[in-house]
């Protein structure tokens, strides 16, 4: 059996201000890309996981989770919606992007 990992850009009623898609990397392999106002899905195997988004240079912080056979496990990312977060993510790529458990 397996498990599903689930994966939601947010909308929100501020502007984002990294509107390219996203690319979803799980356990360091690429699964996926996800763009504004959608939800990504895909079964994964029951475990230990990294999950992380990009966008080009600009990523998350890498999320560790565990999924047990039958869960579903539920992320939410955007991208920086504050100028000064986006103007520092030019020096660190890493605050670009929000990824959260929900």
């Amino acid at each position: 059996m397996t498990a599903t990992l689930a994966v939601k850009r947010e909308a929100s009623y501020v502007m984002e201000l990294r509107r390219a898609p996203f690319q979803i990397t799980l356990d360091g392999t690429t699964v996926g890309s996800i763009d504004r106002h959608e939800t990504f899905e895909t079964p994964i195997e029951p475990g230990h996981h990294t999950l992380q988004v990009r966008a080009g240079r600009y990523s998350s912080n890498t999320q560790s989770f565990d999924v047990a056979d039958g869960d579903a496990v539920n992320f939410r990312c955007s991208g920086a919606r504050i100028w000064p977060i986006y103007a520092i993510s030019f020096v660190v790529p890493s605050l670009a992007l929000l990824l959260k458990r929900e």
